[in-house]
């Protein structure tokens, strides 16, 4: 069972999670303590990550991960962070391929298209699905630990970014 801490955060480690799952979880439905809480906008996340699980199950990809705000208590976050393993001698081929099933060919990690509203620069998947996930193929994942050292997606999605405290995520299994 999914329970926020007093930071808001799920208890460190991992929570296999069916999408079906996710969708009537405290992750979409929110505490019951009548805070403020977009289900809306958070079964939207949710219907948008299932598109991306899908075509990479459809390509092989099993071990897929999300984190961020979305697994946070936060009313409205912005999107869905998180990361898939993969090989890095097949990760183009498999780039190729989920490009070949995606309508919108948003299967790239070195493009990014200015959005004004977020003042930033983002991935081609976060402007149609308000997702983002990175492919960890055993490279750092340019986020710094409490050291200044780079980490990798797996420790680097277990930890906040700002007090570096450990924190749960939730792996997407079918």
């Amino acid at each position: 069972m999914l329970i926020f801490n007093d930071q808001g955060l799920l208890a460190a480690q991992d929570y296999p999670m069916t999408l079906d799952e996710i969708r009537t979880s405290l992750l979409v439905t929110g505490p019951k303590d009548g805070s403020p809480w977009d289900m809306d906008k958070r079964m939207t996340l949710v219907n948008n990550l299932e598109v991306l699980v899908n075509q990479l199950w459809r390509v092989g990809i099993l071990d897929i991960f999300i984190d961020g705000s979305f697994v946070e208590d936060k009313a409205s976050p912005g999107d869905i962070d998180g990361y898939f393993v993969a090989d890095v001698r097949t990760l183009p081929d498999i780039v190729r391929e989920l490009n070949s099933i995606d309508p919108y060919k948003i299967w790239s990690w070195k493009e990014r298209i200015y959005d004004r509203n977020s003042a930033k620069s983002q991935l081609p998947m976060w402007h149609r699905y308000k997702v983002e996930l990175y492919p960890h193929v055993g490279q750092s994942s340019g986020i710094l630990d409490e050291h200044g050292l780079e980490q990798m997606f797996p420790a680097a999605f277990r930890k906040t970014r700002d007090s570096f405290e450990p924190k749960g995520i939730v792996k997407i299994i079918k």
